[in-house]
């Protein structure tokens, strides 16, 4: 007994089950309903999924093929439907009371607001879409967009999948660097960008970001670069290959017929970091996506019609493509698109935006809800509780685990302990939600994303791919396939095969890359953290190799680089690096200003959220004899822990007080 005592202490026991009213009007209501589509995805799992893709999904040609699995793990699903993304999130609400209703709220960051209908969004996309053809952009032709968080950037997307052409979305905050690595590999035959993006009262550029990354070679495809006039601000016009908006948009018709494409036609490419260097092309279908990416709005956060939704998340994350750029519209739900960041004009502004504008659903990351706390406790006039928050129902976190005691912050301050948090699990490769409460079905437990959706087959296994009992951390896999999964990682389907369905577990389970445990009393899953050497940074993946790329790169100054992650209170993990250089090792200013210089390096290589927290340098690094860095050390050492584990096999140990102290 004792045993089962000891480990009660890290379980978490506070449990808050669904209010009544909320049980009432959910579209799950209570446990049993949850059960029963469960039961139902088991029973017949082809029928559950073709039931949800014709109730969700207008298709211009029906399916009569629900799943093909001849070719594991390339699987297709729905494959000989045709459909549209863009007619599936404006024309079906064409004709219905929904026509001219607000579909977005855009606030920019300098606070002023402009709203636009379905229908008024449906012309401009139409508008936009003839634009790209008559520049000859057609079916199956990919375009990168490079653009801030604006009413633009939606249209933009709904634009292209419009077409049939596949969008690749590069977050405006990455590197030319990044952006000539995205053009080259997805083959761009257009870039849509903007003269500058606002953040926080600033200017920042992107256009002039997009010609320094062209200008780096190999970006022949790109024909024409379109320009979004979003300031004032002069900028440099290459004649003949840019062309700004109002140029693109004159003349053109708001009339443009949707062009059917084949259910698993490549909706999108959007890049994530792998452990090795390159990035990952993560490649999207049109037709399970949309069918997931409207269901999850209905059953995840229940939105209702009279409901006003907000995700935070930027279009250049699979956040902002499932539930900025196409759920919400599919669900034909009105959304707040912000274009600004949470601390400016002060930190108050998400609750004073949510009090504005009588947000219902309010979808935000662990890392912005910490950093907010921060800022609430130091001034009052931030808090929350200085807003009036009554409009909102339901809380939503995504982009890494929330911690119990962020969890409870956020339920009470934010939500009055009132609001249901659906702490949603899931993947750029997973299209949408995978394991998450439902707000009116699942008992909430903090820190804890509960079970899985319908139809998930989520589970957690041992190395060789057993079964693990609850209690027992494991690896997170999903055995069956699913509508919205990742079909392939543009042009490179052996590393999609070896990243995602390893030969040990068969090549037919998802490997989701992530370490879980599932509670002893309720099944309950709690995600644990990467499996492998990718850091989770505020809700952003990177690959640690990255990262010692970028540095090593560096030639004048690095001779090598070991990158790991150690917990940090705000960003959730923090980037630590342990660093060689060509020269002896620096201490006081110099050692600082080195390190700012390797920072301001690795931000230009990669982009600003790459830059380590920690830079440590030592003479050489923690190596066994066979020459592996020993990357567990590092971690213990970046952590601050003692070293307990044995230091014999080390080439040199008196480095490891060399590499303890931070710069």
């Amino acid at each position: 007994m004792s045993s089962n005592a000891i480990q009660s202490v890290l379980v978490e026991n506070r449990v808050f089950p669904p209010s009544e009213a909320v049980q009432k009007a959910a579209r799950i209501s209570g446990m049993a309903n949850y059960q029963a589509l469960c039961a139902e995805a088991e029973n017949d799992y082809e029928g559950f999924w073709a039931r949800l893709a014709r109730e969700n999904v207008v298709w211009s040609k029906p399916f009569t093929q629900i799943l093909d699995e001849s070719n594991a793990p390339f699987y297709k699903w729905f494959a000989d439907g045709e459909l549209n993304a863009s007619a599936n999130s404006l024309d079906r609400h064409m004709g219905t009371p929904t026509e001219n209703k607000t579909a977005i709220i855009f606030e920019a960051d300098d606070g002023q607001v402009t709203k636009v209908t379905y229908r008024e969004l449906l012309d401009r996309v139409s508008q936009f879409a003839n634009g790209l053809k008559a520049r000859g952009v057609k079916k199956g032709d990919r375009v990168l967009l490079y653009m801030p968080m604006t009413i633009e950037g939606v249209v933009a997307m709904q634009a292209c999948a419009r077409l049939g052409a596949t969008h690749s979305v590069v977050f405006g905050g990455f590197s030319a660097k990044a952006v000539q690595e995205r053009i080259v590999d997805v083959g761009a035959v257009a870039v849509i960008t903007a003269n500058y993006q606002m953040r926080g009262g600033k200017e920042l550029p992107l256009k002039a970001i997009v010609d320094e990354a062209i200008a780096m070679g190999g970006c022949e495809s790109i024909k024409n670069v379109f320009v979004d006039e979003r300031t004032a601000s002069p900028y440099a016009k290459e004649a003949g290959r840019d062309v700004p908006f109002s140029e693109l948009l004159a003349g053109q018709s708001t009339d443009c017929p949707p062009v059917p494409v084949n259910a698993e036609h490549p909706l999108f490419v959007l890049y994530t970091s792998g452990s090795t260097g390159k990035p990952k092309g993560v490649q999207h279908s049109t037709g399970g996506y949309m069918l997931w990416a409207r269901q999850t709005m209905r059953w995840s956060f229940d939105v209702q019609d009279s409901d006003v939704f907000w995700c935070t998340a930027d279009i250049g994350w699979i956040t902002g493509h499932t539930y900025v750029a196409y759920g919400p519209l599919a669900a034909g739900a009105t959304q707040i698109v912000f274009e600004g960041v949470p601390t400016y004009p002060n930190a108050g502004r998400f609750w004073q935006m949510i009090e504005r504008h009588k947000c219902t659903i309010f979808y935000t990351a662990p890392t912005a809800i910490r950093s907010l706390i921060k800022a609430s406790e130091a001034d009052a006039a931030v808090h929350p509780n200085a807003s009036d928050l009554s409009s909102l129902r339901i809380l939503g976190s995504v982009g890494e685990p929330i911690n119990p005691e962020a969890w409870m912050w956020y339920y009470k301050h934010v939500g009055q302990e009132r609001c249901p948090i659906v702490d949603t699990f899931w993947q750029t490769e997973n299209g949408g939600h995978m394991i998450t409460p439902l707000p009116g079905a699942t008992p909430l437990v903090p820190g804890s994303c509960t079970l899985p959706l319908p139809g998930i087959t989520a589970a957690i296994v041992d190395e060789a791919g057993h079964d693990l009992p609850n209690g027992a951390g494991g690896m997170l896999v999903v055995k069956r396939p699913w509508p919205s999964m990742i079909r392939n990682i543009w042009g490179d389907p052996e590393r999609f095969k070896k990243s995602y369905f390893p030969e040990e577990l068969g090549g037919k389970t998802y490997l989701a890359g992530d370490g879980a445990v599932r509670s002893e009393d309720r099944g309950y899953f709690r995600i644990t953290g990467r499996i492998d050497d990718v850091l989770n940074v505020s809700g952003h993946r990177m690959g640690t190799m990255e990262i010692e790329s970028a540095l090593v790169a560096k030639t004048d100054l690095v001779a090598e680089a070991a990158v790991v992650g150690r917990p940090d209170d705000l960003t959730g993990e923090a980037i630590c690096a342990f660093v060689v250089l060509k020269r002896p090792v620096p201490t006081g200013d110099e050692a600082k200003a080195i390190a700012k210089e390797l920072r301001d390096w690795v931000a230009k290589e990669i982009g600003p959220i790459a830059k380590p927290k920690d830079i440590r340098f030592g003479e050489n690094l923690p190596k066994t004899r066979s020459g592996k860095i020993m990357r567990r050390l590092l971690r213990s050492l970046a952590k601050g822990e003692t070293i307990t584990q044995d230091t014999s096999t080390l080439e040199n140990p008196a480095i490891l007080d060399q590499l303890a102290n931070t710069n």
